[in-house]
């Protein structure tokens, strides 16, 4: 027979200095007779922030997806209040990234609307939908409250969006959501930001190196204005083309404020013009040939008369 609600509330104090692995053995009896559901133990351990219980809960086969009566999971909780540890915890344990509650939130619109920029990228990595739309129409980016008004969002609307502003945008990322949705090719922000790792992802799944933004910018014009040296290079190995101008007539090597990049465009330059001089010199003193245009033998079968 099922404790009543005071039994349960009474209980509690106890079980709050238990160890993590007493309180399991304790909740497993508890379990066993039917007094607390899985969901509950392990929304209450994730609460709390206690990682080890979460960890001892989730090896002990409790999934990692269970819900409350509002359908809402350890991993949105988590988002909620920001622990880290325990949102890559539920992550490696399978949870669910896109679960939605009862009014269709997913973690990433919780992380969103808290401003937890670090667990909003962590989402994003591990597959989170940015496009999820909740029961009142709201994306993700719709609820981030970083101090950004909405008319700041207008006006980022309003105007070319472009790599030159990814550092602003990174600092109101609400805005980047929707940047990155609408305007710039995730090559762009991987080369402005020196995402060497992501952008050879890209390059192997047969990203457009020459992808241009708004201001006609082409990757390798972000990685050369924001110093990316490894970057100029890997693009620049990958075919891109030292010699694009954007809408105002830019080369990367013109929007290059940083030396050592400028002086390896520059060294890249000269050996991609000595390179084409080359092959131009070899065209050149290739032997012509002549075609001879023979006229076609016919001949004929004569019958004898």
């Amino acid at each position: 027979m099922a404790a009543d609600h005071g039994e349960l509330l009474a209980e509690m104090a106890t079980v709050g200095r238990l160890s993590a692995t007493e309180r399991l053995k304790h909740m497993e009896k508890d379990a066993a007779r039917g007094d607390i559901p899985n969901s509950i133990t392990l929304l209450d351990a994730a609460a709390r922030n206690d990682l080890e219980e979460v960890r001892e809960l989730l090896n002990s086969g409790v999934s990692p997806d269970l819900v409350n009566e509002d359908g809402l999971t350890a991993l949105h909780q988590c988002c909620i209040d920001d622990f880290v540890e325990i949102v890559q915890c539920l992550l490696d344990a399978g949870a669910c990234v896109n679960a939605c509650d009862s009014e269709l939130w997913t973690p990433l619109h919780a992380a969103a609307t808290c401003g937890h920029t670090g667990l909003v990228q962590l989402l994003i990595q591990a597959g989170a939908d940015l496009l999820a739309v909740n029961a009142d129409g709201n994306m993700p980016y719709d609820l981030c409250e970083d101090g950004v008004t909405q008319e700041r969002i207008d006006e980022c609307r309003g105007r070319p969006c472009t790599v030159k502003y990814i550092p602003w945008l990174t600092c109101h990322f609400n805005i980047l959501f929707h940047c990155v949705l609408s305007f710039l090719s995730q090559l762009h922000i991987a080369s402005a930001n020196g995402y060497i790792s992501v952008a050879e992802l890209l390059l192997e799944n047969r990203a457009q190196v020459e992808v241009k933004d708004s201001d006609g910018w082409t990757p390798l014009h972000a990685a050369s204005c924001w110093g990316q040296i490894q970057m100029v290079e890997l693009l620049v190995a990958h075919g891109a083309s030292l010699d694009t101008k954007s809408v105002l007539e830019e080369t990367p090597l013109d929007v290059c404020m940083d030396e050592e990049v400028r002086a390896k465009l520059m060294d890249l330059k000269h050996k991609h013009d000595a390179i084409m001089k080359s092959q131009d010199r070899q065209k050149g003193t290739l032997p012509k040939t002549s075609v001879q245009h023979r006229q076609p033998r016919v001949s004929r079968d004569i019958n004898p008369g």
